[in-house]
């Protein structure tokens, strides 16, 4: 009777865990492939900070076994190790992930599920409308330091209908929850002498005291990648700027353990990393860029 008793209340927890519709926020679920992404593990781990605030994207093992699986798999694979599968686009140590982390999934990396309805967009940057395919470009011109790919190369077919996969029920033109960056505010201007503390306390074990990143096992990219240098992003990155920097690492760095940081301790930390020396910007002259400060392009 004891027996059945026990066998009755497991069933009865399993049941209630399984139709309750409430997800774990510890919960990682294992990829069927091994993921290249910017943490050294077999599992791909999308953290919330409350269950059922952010939208959850189909898993890789939900992709058709088809022809557009097959490109969404590519684009995947470009997305994630680009420094093999894009490489003839990139310029410097950089994959997509670097930035769009767990795969551009994890809300408040700018995930590319959020993203991709909302295009074409006014662009500050530009100055103009631009459609998701010409954001993809600045991305590989600024933030890898690299060639645009065209608007027809297979590379840049790939990853667009990657970013649809991953977006599937998302409604067009609706904001989600954690598209883009976490939101900031200071409460001082940004110091590089407190930034140098709180890099060296929080960041220099992953990107090293100067800045350069660890490299993968085999050599070929980064597990970690630089955040200054050649092989870092350029002057003109998004990224580069203090208060987007500022932004995704609130919510994202320590990886692992985003908020960690407050508002100011974010914005110290990306003003020391904007001061250091990274490649030029592509669209000034090679005059402006040689009597130009060495730093970051705009705070």
């Amino acid at each position: 009777m004891r027996n059945i008793l026990i066998k009755f209340i497991v069933i009865s927890g399993l049941s209630s865990s399984l139709f309750s519709g409430e997800l774990d926020p510890l919960e990682v679920r294992p990829s069927m492939v091994e993921p290249v992404v910017s943490i050294p593990t077999h599992l791909t781990t999308v953290p919330v900070v409350n269950p059922g605030e952010y939208y959850i994207p189909p898993r890789y093992d939900d992709i058709p076994d088809d022809e557009y699986g097959d490109i969404v798999r590519w684009g995947r694979d470009i997305f994630t190790n680009t420094q093999v599968y894009g490489k003839r686009y990139v310029g410097n140590g950089m994959n997509c992930v670097s930035c769009h982390l767990s795969e551009g999934r994890q809300p408040h990396a700018s995930p590319m599920w959020a993203a991709y309805g909302m295009y074409p967009a006014y662009r500050n940057k530009a100055q103009k409308v631009v459609q998701l395919t010409q954001r993809i470009q600045s991305c590989f011109k600024y933030s890898m330091n690299g060639i645009a790919p065209t608007v027809d190369a297979p590379e840049m077919d790939a990853l667009v209908t990657y970013f649809h996969w991953l977006s599937k029920d998302v409604p067009v033109g609706v904001s989600m929850p954690g598209r883009g960056f976490a939101g900031i505010k200071k409460t001082h201007d940004p110091s590089s002498i407190n930034g140098k503390i709180v890099y060296n306390t929080q960041c220099a074990m992953c990107h090293g005291v100067e800045g350069k990143g660890q490299k993968n096992t085999n050599g070929v990219g980064y597990m970690f990648p630089p955040l200054w240098g050649n092989d870092a992003v350029n002057r003109k990155a998004g990224i580069n700027k203090i208060k987007t920097c500022a932004q995704f690492v609130k919510a994202n760095m320590p990886l692992g353990a985003g908020y960690t940081l407050n508002d100011d301790e974010s914005l110290d930390v990306c003003y020391y990393i904007w001061i250091h020396d990274k490649p030029e910007d592509p669209d000034s002259s090679s005059i402006t860029n040689w009597f130009q400060p060495k730093l970051g392009s705009g705070r």
